[in-house]
C-alpha cells in the first residue's frame, strides 16, 4: 500500500513538472516532445538532449560543432530546438516527428559545413538541428582490413583507432582532423592517401542509414542505386548516415614528410609553372600539395605571398629524393628536409602546415580549429595556368587581409576510376584541384561584404584558367554563389546550375534516384538533391 501511494505521489509530481515545463515552451518544442515520447522505443532523456533557446546551454551547443562563425551571428536564423540524441531509436523518432509536424530537419556530423546548411537555414522557414555528436563508436578489425565508425566521430579520431590497432593500416580521407566521418563520405572525401587508394567514399563497403520514413537500412536492404547515390552525392539529401563500413588500407610503416617553402618572386612563378606539370604525374605514393599565404618579407616589411611544398610520401627518404631528383629536380629538396615518421605523426605534420592545432590530445578529442568567419570556393585545372596568369594569380593575393590557397594534386588511382563510379566525378584529365579562402574575425557586415567581395572577383579572374563546361567544383566546399534551392519544390532545371558543377551529368542520375527514397522531398536544404521532375 506504502509503495503504491509512493508511486502514485512519484508520478503525480512527474506531470506537474512536465506541465510546469511544457508551459513556458513553445508549440514546436511541446509537440515535438509528445511526439517523441510516443514513437521511440527507447525513453529520451530529455534534460541531456534537448535544448531550445530557452535553455542556458542552447548556444554553447550551438556553436560546439559550428566553425563557420558566420552563421551563428546573431542575424541569422537558428533551430526552434536541438536534439542530440543517444539512440538510433531516438534518430528514427526525429524523423517521423519531424515529418508529422512538418518542421525541417537539419543533420550535423561535424559541423565543418562551408555555408553552414547543417545548421542554419536561409529559406524563413522554422527548423529542427539533429546533433550527431553523440554517435562516436569506432570498431577496428585488423583481421578484414576494415572498421565501422559512426557519423559523430571524426577523421581524427578514426586515424587514432586505427593506429592503435596496426601501424601499417590507415584511411584515405581529409586532413582536418576535427571534420565528421558522416559528412565528410557524403562529398567523397580527399586527402593525402587519394592518388594511391582514391577517395574516403571509394573505400566504402556498407552502411548504417536512417532514411525519410524512420526507417534502418543497410546496403542490402537500400539498394545499390542509394548505396550509390550517399557515396559521394552529398549529404542532407537522401537520409541520416549513422555509420559507415570503410576498407582499410595498408601504409608503410615508415613514411617521409616534407615542407619547403618559397618566398622569391621569380622561383614562385618558375617552381608553380612545373608542378602543374607533374604534381598529377609522379610516382602514386607521393602526395605534393602547394599553400599559398601572405606573410610580411623578414626585411623590406612588405607582404608577398609565400609557397609551401607540402608532402608525403609513402616510403623512406632515399626513395623519395629518388623520384623527387626524377621528377621535380626544380624543388631542390635535400635529405635534411625530409622527415621520416609513422603515416599517424604525418597526419599530424601536414595538419600543422595548414594551422591546425594537431596536438595528439586534439586529434584524440576531436578538437576542432580556431573558428572565424570565412568564404570559400573550388576549382579544377586541367590545363596549366601560363606564367602570365600565375603573376596575375599572386598579386591578387597581396590585395587581400588574409588569403589562403590549396593546390591539390590527382592522378594517380584517382585517373583511373570512372567518372561515374560514385557521384563524385573529379577523375581523369584533372591535373589539381584549388581551394581558395578568406577569413576574419568579426561581425562587421562591410568587413564581411570587403572579403567575400575579393573572393569573387579572384574566382571571376581564375575563370579562363579553370575546367568549363562545366566549371567544376567540389561539394564539401559547398558554395551557394553557385546557386541554390529556393524551397522544397525546386525544380531538377533550376537546380542544374549548381548540381551540374558539383556532379557533371551524374547530377540526373541522383536526382532520378532521390525522387523515388524521398518523394516528398523531406531531407531538403539550400543545395540538397532535387527530385527529377
Amino acid at each position: 500500500m506504502e509503495l503504491a501511494i509512493l508511486l502514485s505521489l512519484t508520478f503525480s509530481i512527474l506531470a506537474l513538472l512536465f506541465t510546469a515545463a511544457t508551459a513556458a515552451s513553445t508549440p514546436v518544442e511541446h509537440s515535438f516532445h509528445q511526439c517523441l515520447s510516443q514513437n521511440s522505443d527507447i525513453p529520451v532523456p530529455f534534460s541531456t538532449t534537448f535544448y531550445t533557446p530557452n535553455n542556458a546551454s542552447f548556444t554553447s551547443v550551438l556553436v560546439s560543432n559550428a566553425q563557420n562563425l558566420r552563421f551563428i551571428e546573431p542575424s541569422v536564423p537558428k533551430p526552434e530546438l536541438i536534439f542530440v540524441p543517444f539512440n538510433i531509436s531516438h534518430i528514427q523518432a526525429a524523423v517521423i516527428c519531424s515529418k508529422q509536424l512538418q518542421i525541417q530537419l537539419r543533420v550535423r556530423s561535424g559541423g565543418h559545413d562551408y555555408e553552414g546548411l547543417s545548421y542554419a537555414s536561409d529559406t524563413n522557414q522554422p527548423f529542427l538541428l539533429l546533433d550527431l555528436s553523440n554517435f562516436k563508436s569506432i570498431i577496428v578489425n585488423i583481421d578484414d582490413n576494415s572498421a565501422w565508425v559512426e557519423a559523430g566521430a571524426t577523421i581524427g579520431q578514426l586515424y587514432y583507432r586505427i593506429a592503435q590497432k596496426s601501424k601499417i593500416h590507415g584511411y584515405p580521407a581529409g586532413l582536418c582532423p576535427s571534420v565528421g566521418v558522416g559528412g565528410h563520405i557524403t562529398g567523397g572525401g580527399y586527402g593525402p592517401l587519394m592518388r594511391k587508394y582514391g577517395l574516403a567514399a571509394d573505400n566504402v563497403v556498407d552502411v548504417q542509414l536512417v532514411n525519410a520514413n524512420g526507417i534502418i537500412l543497410d546496403r542490402k536492404s537500400m539498394g545499390e542505386d542509394l548505396f550509390w547515390a550517399i557515396r559521394g552525392g552529398t549529404g542532407g539529401s537522401f537520409g541520416i548516415i549513422i555509420s559507415w563500413k570503410i576498407n582499410l588500407v595498408t601504409v608503410p610503416s615508415t613514411v617521409t614528410f616534407f615542407n619547403v617553402v618559397k618566398t622569391a618572386e621569380k622561383e614562385k612563378i618558375k617552381l608553380l609553372h612545373k608542378y602543374q606539370q607533374i604534381a598529377h604525374k609522379v610516382d602514386e605514393d607521393l602526395f605534393i600539395r602547394v599553400i599559398f599565404q601572405d606573410v610580411d618579407a623578414a626585411t623590406k616589411g612588405e607582404k608577398t605571398v609565400q609557397t609551401s611544398y607540402n608532402a608525403l610520401f609513402l616510403g623512406g627518404t632515399d626513395r623519395l629524393l629518388k623520384v623527387m631528383n626524377e621528377s621535380f629536380p626544380e624543388l631542390g629538396l635535400k635529405k635534411e628536409d625530409c622527415n621520416e615518421m609513422s603515416w599517424l605523426d604525418s597526419v599530424l605534420s601536414i595538419s600543422a602546415s595548414s594551422g591546425y592545432n594537431t596536438s595528439l590530445e586534439a586529434l584524440i578529442e576531436g578538437r576542432p580549429p580556431a573558428r572565424l568567419s570565412f568564404k570559400a570556393k573550388s576549382d579544377y585545372v586541367q590545363k596549366p595556368i601560363s606564367k602570365t596568369g600565375l603573376k596575375g594569380l599572386l598579386n591578387r593575393f597581396l590585395e587581400e587581409d588574409s588569403p589562403f590557397m590549396i593546390w591539390t594534386p590527382y592522378g594517380g588511382k584517382m585517373s583511373q576510376i570512372s567518372e561515374s563510379e560514385i557521384p563524385f566525378p573529379h577523375r581523369k584529365g584533372n591535373r589539381f584541384m584549388i581551394q581558395y579562402i578568406t577569413g576574419w574575425f568579426t561581425d562587421d557586415k562591410d568587413v564581411e561584404a570587403k572579403h567575400i567581395g575579393w573572393m569573387r572577383n579572384l574566382y571571376s579572374y581564375m575563370e579562363r584558367y579553370v575546367s568549363r563546361s562545366p566549371r567544376a567544383a567540389y561539394v564539401n566546399y559547398r558554395d551557394l554563389d553557385l546557386g541554390m534551392n529556393k524551397d522544397r519544390s525546386t525544380s531538377f532545371l533550376e537546380a542544374s546550375s549548381w548540381g551540374t558543377k558539383y556532379f557533371k551529368s551524374n547530377f540526373e542520375r541522383l536526382a532520378s534516384i532521390k525522387s523515388k527514397v524521398d518523394p516528398d522531398n523531406f531531407f531538403f536544404h539550400e543545395q540538397s538533391i532535387p527530385r527529377l521532375m
